[in-house]
């Protein structure tokens, strides 16, 4: 038998959970003509935003600065958190050292010793979306323009 239904609220604490604690999530972008692209990457959350580095030259690195914008996945299909969200690009100096070494310490990756150049990515969730089976799908908006929904 399936579990009922969460609240909205027990969603907002799982999500929240998952940014705290998970280390990867998957990133979806597309080029500036419409062409998809999906990769798992590393993440830090500072309770704001989400940091990704990638090279600036791969398709990730390039969809991201010219569009600005991400779809992100974490967690397992069935219980999955979905983030939409705006995009700053950081050259891979201009974090500051705290900044890289968190992300370093928590992923067990620096992409600043990285001969290939790399950028940063700051991801800014404006809609969170949070559901396991279809009876959580009618209220699995949790964020919307950037501002938590009741």
């Amino acid at each position: 038998m399936a579990a009922a239904p969460r609240t909205r609220a027990q969603r907002r604490h799982d999500t929240e959970e998952r940014l705290a604690h998970d280390v990867d999530v998957w990133v979806a972008t597309a080029s500036p003509d419409g062409a998809p692209y999906l990769v798992p990457l590393s993440f830090d959350w500072d309770g704001e935003a989400l940091l990704v580095s990638t090279p600036a030259a791969s398709p990730t690195g390039r969809n991201l600065a010219a569009t600005r914008r991400a779809r992100l996945a974490l967690g397992p299909t069935r219980d999955v958190s979905m983030i939409d969200g705006t995009v700053e690009v950081l050259e891979i100096e201009a974090l500051p050292r705290d900044r890289g070494d968190r992300f370093a310490a928590r992923t067990g990756f620096d992409p600043r010793t990285e001969e290939t150049p790399y950028r940063w990515f700051r991801i800014t969730p404006h809609r969170i979306q949070a559901w396991r089976e279809a009876d959580e799908l009618p209220h699995r908006e949790l964020m919307r323009a950037g501002r938590p929904v009741a």
